[in-house]
């Protein structure tokens, strides 16, 4: 027998609670992006990359993240490396993962995460000021994540455990750090920006593909969401 058809989930996103901004399709050039857009990123390789080139070319996701010890951001990003390459391939979009910690972090993060795609580090976290990203738990409203399976008990001690079995013990970031995401491209033209309130704040992942136009996908028994 064929398995029934899911019914998306469909809820209305509080922009103000969420400093989330969608913006038309026209092109609109974000005065915190073009600050931006000449600040360096550096690989896994230590190698350095101009901000601006990442999205000069195609529309890109870019994901920042708080820390790359934050167990809230190992399991969302564990939920972006199940995005098929195909997906993205066929709306022509880019996805992008960027942290705040050295680049030696990245080989590691990216093998215990499963993630395939590019990833970088703001190590000064540059861009993370440019673009008005939170320090601290400036909200503790949005208590809810479609893709953190952990309870922050158990979660903040495989952190710690984390920490202490790691090449290099630190704290891969500062802990203070609140990330976000961004849809932007080709070229400047910005199409989302969201910043984190807290830890639980990450926009959820269907939310992404829907305003970057790839299709969105069922994670484990939780029902597709989209935002109206």
């Amino acid at each position: 027998m064929a398995a029934a058809t899911r019914t998306p989930v469909t809820q209305q996103i509080n922009v103000e609670e969420h400093t989330e901004e969608v913006f038309p399709a026209a092109a609109l050039f974000h005065p915190d992006l073009e600050l931006a857009a000449d600040c360096l990123l550096w690989d896994r390789h230590g190698r350095s990359r101009r901000f601006g080139d990442l999205y000069r070319e195609r529309k890109t996701i870019v994901v920042f993240v708080r820390n790359f010890l934050c167990y809230t951001c190992k399991e969302y990003v564990e939920d972006l490396a199940k995005i098929p390459s195909s997906a993205l391939e066929d709306a022509n979009v880019r996805l992008i993962v960027i942290g705040q910690s050295s680049y030696i972090h990245i080989e590691h993060f990216c093998s215990l995460t499963g993630y395939p795609y590019e990833m970088y580090v703001d190590t000064d976290r540059t861009i993370y000021s440019k673009l008005g990203m939170k320090k601290g738990e400036t909200s503790t409203s949005s208590g809810r994540s479609p893709h953190v399976k952990s309870n922050i008990l158990s979660g903040s001690i495989k952190s710690i455990w984390r920490a202490m079995t790691s090449p290099a013990f630190d704290f891969q970031g500062d802990p203070a750090q609140q990330g976000g995401s961004l849809i932007v491209g080709p070229g400047n033209r910005v199409q989302f920006l969201h910043r984190d309130m807290n830890r639980l704040d990450q926009t959820p992942i269907n939310s992404l593909l829907q305003h970057a136009g790839v299709q969105a996908l069922h994670f484990g028994d939780r029902p597709v969401i989209v935002d109206v």
